[in-house]
């Protein structure tokens, strides 16, 4: 008797634990992995040295995309991976051609339904114009996360392998949407706007030195604590589906014992647009304040920004702005401060609507 109750007893635990085990089976069968893209461009993550300790002296863009993707297999444990080779450069190449292109191909991409986030290998010099750029012009809320490296891929302490797994991770992730073009390196997450790179060979050069970070990638998750609260991606008005070239916008560096030369030049050369990063808080030197006053008499559109890296440009403040019909910058780097110029003369060369679009965006 006894023996019948304990069989009975084990053959219901049994059929108890067998159904935990198909529900557990169908609960792993119905999590649908993300699909990612990676679109790449060149740069370091693609690069090769002549050996495992070429950290610096090495070739950018000799690895192909298939390569970079076959180099972490443990990306399709998190996502279902696809790429396209886009460009094969080194960023400091990147032009504003390629932007187009690049900016075409991925609200084609996001436009799909198959198509949960995209991420951009690219190189670290001018990786933060990219997404800057992309951060105006992406008509679409999914991920659109930017990742480079900065040693190649044959150095022995390459970082490029765990930024793609990051990247993938974070544009295939819920957390990420809506959020804007994003840069993970280094397991950072820092917003398109604002970071920058900082140092010319550390592994921890991209920074939002003044604001922060948007957050970090820990154990295989993103976790966020800040976002921008300046207008981008579907908020923005610009819209480059159409556009086949963009306004020559140039920037003018200040400096002690600067003169009109270089400003003179780049007017000549064609500029409708001209970035003058200036010293301090914007400020104009006696000897370059008339030509950029001449400039903007010819039709040029004045951005005053600063060299410093961080703070406000205050206007009506180092310059009469009202009187010279310049706009300021805002807290944007100049080569961003470029962007935002280039994408606004698409729009308007009114100054005050081109000023309300830099304290917009």
């Amino acid at each position: 008797m006894l023996f019948r109750q304990t069989a009975r007893s084990a053959a219901a635990l049994f059929g108890f634990l067998f159904c935990l085990a198909l529900a557990a089976q169908a609960q792993t069968a119905s999590v649908k992995l993300p699909n990612v893209t990676i679109l790449a461009t060149g740069g370091t993550i693609a690069g090769t040295g002549a050996t495992s300790t070429t950290t610096v002296g090495y070739t950018a863009a000799t690895v192909g995309v298939q390569a970079l993707i076959q180099a972490v297999p443990e990306m399709t444990k998190i996502a279902n991976v696809s790429g396209e080779q886009v460009f094969q450069i080194a960023s400091e190449n990147m032009g504003n051609e390629h932007w187009l292109t690049l900016a075409k191909r991925v609200n084609t991409l996001l436009a799909q339904s198959n198509v949960d986030g995209i991420v951009i290998t690219h190189g670290t010099d001018t990786l933060e114009e990219t997404a800057y750029f992309l951060n105006l012009v992406v008509k679409s809320k999914k991920p659109v996360v930017l990742v480079g490296s900065m040693r190649p891929s044959t150095a022995m302490s390459a970082d490029g392998p765990a930024n793609l797994y990051n990247a993938v991770l974070l544009a295939g992730s819920q957390d990420a949407v809506g959020r804007g073009v994003l840069v993970v390196l280094n397991d950072q997450i820092n917003g398109a706007r604002d970071v920058s790179k900082t140092n010319t060979t550390s592994l921890d050069t991209f920074k939002t030195t003044e604001l922060g970070m948007l957050g970090y990638i820990v154990g295989g998750k993103p976790f966020f604590y800040r976002a921008t609260t300046r207008k981008h991606t579907v908020d923005t008005e610009f819209d480059v589906m159409n556009l086949s070239v963009l306004p020559q916008v140039e920037v003018a560096y200040a400096h002690a014992n600067v003169g009109p030369v270089a400003i003179d030049a780049l007017v000549a050369s064609g500029a409708k647009g001209l970035v003058h990063a200036g010293v301090g808080d914007g400020s104009l030197p006696a000897k370059v304040r008339p030509a950029l006053s001449a400039a903007r008499k010819k039709g040029v559109l004045i951005v005053r920004s600063s060299r410093v890296g961080q703070g406000i440009v205050a206007r009506n403040g180092e310059a009469n702005d009202d009187e010279l019909d310049f706009v300021v910058g805002d807290n944007l780097s100049p080569q961003k401060a470029r962007i935002l110029l280039m994408l606004a003369l698409t729009k308007t060369t009114n100054t005050r609507d081109i000023q309300k679009m830099f304290w917009t965006y």
